[in-house]
């Protein structure tokens, strides 16, 4: 699949947009005629440019409003389409988007529309330039797919085509098997943008709300699916209209609009695949099950390449906090009921433990005089999780651009596969085990007596913060990487704001992540992150851990009065809950009893019980908790 992106979805200036986008593995780019109007670059300096990077230049756009209109107007457009075909010359290009008009002033008439599009034609084929017409969703009479290309048939030239852009299709919820039908030597151009589905006026929604493929709720898929079958087999391009893109860094976004390229093509063979097997090809997203190739598939003109296929990850194997002072962390850890398993052999690092919930108690800093971590705050920094491969797991990281983290290992000790997430997040793949145990923690406490058998643990969930420029980028990471699949976002009220909160999970909900997007004000890093561990018997637990000395999140009365009111609990029960601390939810699924303790650094933890099939995590309750704690942090 040859791939692009339109210079529109990136910040900079023209140059750092184009080596961003070579240096991120594009094919080629479309050039968004503001970016080149208010470059110094000259159309000659960029033709060079593009060569010089290995970049094809695919499409010219936009050119707005030419159909539809008086005859007078219709000179003006001609003009004004011969000099940008002139441009196109200068530039090495030789396909232009034009866009159906919008005006309110135009004239409905499919005849005249037909005449004026003939026209534009005939003139691009003097000049060696392919027209794609484009219907755009809010067009003022042309804004389905289908009209356009009728309209593109109804003038049979060859220099005209039409140009498929799934946000216009997806967004009006048109149904996308008729392209099948289309002509492909018609389809002159594809753009596809993924979009979270949103209740506004298309126009609004469009200008600011695009994502990249895997980071919205579109059927992207089965759009390709659509159009591969079609015949289609030019570029593939983003065309991303967002306002935290064009403020986040060029090469960044560019990586993560790659990813996203990466993912749609591996997704879209899937849906071929299953579509060919007789099934429908994809559900929410497009995401079709299995990963085999269909023997029909390779028939199409576009090939479709595939990534290293892997299992969503059984369970998490550990987490890490890192701190230039651990002693805080080491305290509330033991307070918990953790038992210390010892420091490794040979790296500055403590293992903590409780059934099979781990955290690993990263003290590089301090021990090896990094003087430049000294102020670190306790901050969650590397997720481990147990996955079939690790290496065939982070093989396919890697092809989605994910850096490699490596760590250093001596002989006969565990060698993980590693990689960053995109808020700095260390994500390491382990070997898993039938029982949930794992090999590595021989490597710390030698000499230790090992503890006994202590109460049974796993880790419930992870909550990280996000920097709001790559929250999306964060949902397509851990979705592409690691085979997890975004839940319904919610937002919570807290004292800083609404936080957005995206939950990824495996299917059967062995591993929870929870993303939430940090405050504007709050860097992340700063903004609070916790890990969350399961128990059995959470009053008991509660109980073992006041007799520890621990120090709760101090829940206020109101909250136990209005529980009351919700609920109806029974007194006693409604006494305890209030006397520990504890926090409650239902729903007609099962309970949730959990707890906070106070805050770290940036992190602090919950104990949970699960009872029954519920499946959340206390949503009611978490502007409880950020209440307490935003006042906690405004007195302390």
């Amino acid at each position: 699949m040859r791939t692009g992106i339109a210079t529109v979805c990136l910040s900079g200036t023209l140059k750092e947009k184009m080596q961003a986008c070579a240096i991120a593995g594009f094919d080629g780019i479309e050039i968004f005629e503001q970016d080149l109007v208010t470059s110094p670059l000259t159309p000659e300096d960029v033709r060079k440019m593009a060569a010089d990077l290995g970049l094809t230049l695919d499409l010219y756009q936009p050119f707005r409003d030419f159909d539809s209109v008086s005859e007078d107007l219709l000179a003006a457009n001609l003009r004004r389409a011969e000099a940008k075909f002139k441009l196109m010359a200068r530039l090495g290009m030789d396909t232009i988007l034009v866009c159906s008009n919008v005006a309110t002033a135009s004239i409905d008439s499919d005849d005249l529309r037909v005449d004026q599009l003939g026209k534009l034609a005939a003139l691009a084929g003097d000049h060696g330039v392919k027209v794609a017409y484009e219907a755009l969703a809010w067009g003022k009479y042309v804004n389905d797919y289908e009209h356009a290309h009728k309209l593109v048939e109804a003038v049979d030239h060859p220099n005209l085509g039409t140009c498929l852009d799934s946000f216009h299709i997806l967004s009006r919820n048109w149904d996308t098997t008729p392209i099948e039908a289309f002509n492909p030597e018609k389809i002159f151009f594809v753009q596809v943008a993924d979009a979270p589905k949103l209740s506004m006026d298309v126009l609004s929604w469009s200008r600011h709300y695009r994502v990249f493929p895997g980071e919205g709720q579109f059927e992207l898929a089965k759009f390709m699916g659509h159009v591969v079958r079609a015949g289609y087999s030019g570029p593939v391009s983003l065309e991303i209209f967002n306002d935290v893109f064009r403020q986040s860094d060029v090469e960044r976004t560019a990586v993560d609009a790659m990813r996203s390229l990466i993912w749609l093509e591996e997704q879209s063979a899937k849906w071929l695949d299953a579509a060919s097997d007789g099934g429908t090809g994809g559900g929410a997203g497009g995401t079709a099950s299995g990963g085999t190739q269909a023997p029909g598939r390779r028939r199409y003109p576009m090939e479709l390449a595939t990534l290293p296929q892997v299992t969503e990850p059984a369970g998490y194997n550990f987490a890490e906090v890192r701190a230039a002072d651990t002693k805080g962390l080491e305290t509330v850890l033991g307070q918990l009921g953790f038992e210390f398993n010892g420091r490794h052999r040979t790296k500055a690092v403590q293992l903590w433990s409780m059934g099979h919930a781990r955290v690993i108690v990263n003290e590089a800093a301090r021990l090896e005089g990094d003087t430049s971590a000294e102020d670190a705050s306790p901050a969650i920094a590397a997720l481990g999780f147990d996955v079939d491969s690790p290496v065939i797991a982070s093989a396919r990281a890697q092809q989605l651009k994910a850096p490699a983290v490596p760590r250093k290992s001596q002989a006969n000790e565990e060698v993980f596969q590693g990689f960053a997430a995109p808020d700095s997040t260390e994500v390491f793949l382990c070997q898993g085990t039938s029982d949930g145990t794992a090999a590595w923690t021989r490597e710390f406490g030698e000499g230790l007596e090992k503890p006994a058998a202590g109460p049974s643990a796993v880790i419930d969930h992870v909550n990280l913060a996000q920097p709001w420029q790559h929250f999306d980028e964060a949902v397509l990471f851990y979705t592409s990487a690691l085979a997890l699949e975004p839940q319904p976002f919610a937002e919570v009220p807290s004292p800083t704001g609404l936080i957005r909160s995206q939950v990824m999970a495996t299917g059967d909900r062995a591993v929870r992540l929870v993303l939430n997007l940090a405050p504007l004000n709050q860097q992340r890093k700063t903004y609070q992150e916790h890990i969350a561990f399961a128990v059995d018997d959470l009053v008991s637990t509660a109980r073992d851990c006041e007799a520890r000395g621990l120090e709760f999140l101090q829940i206020p009365a109101n909250y136990y009065e209005d529980l009351d009111a919700r609920f109806g609990l029974a007194p006693e029960f409604l006494a305890t809950l209030q006397d520990l601390n504890l926090l409650y939810d239902r729903d007609v699924d099962g309970e949730f009893l959990h707890f906070y303790t106070a805050t770290v650094g940036s992190v602090f933890f919950e104990m949970v019980e699960r009872r029954g099939a519920y499946d959340g995590y206390g949503a009611p309750n978490a502007p409880v908790r950020h209440a307490v704690q935003y006042d906690h942090l405004q007195h302390r």
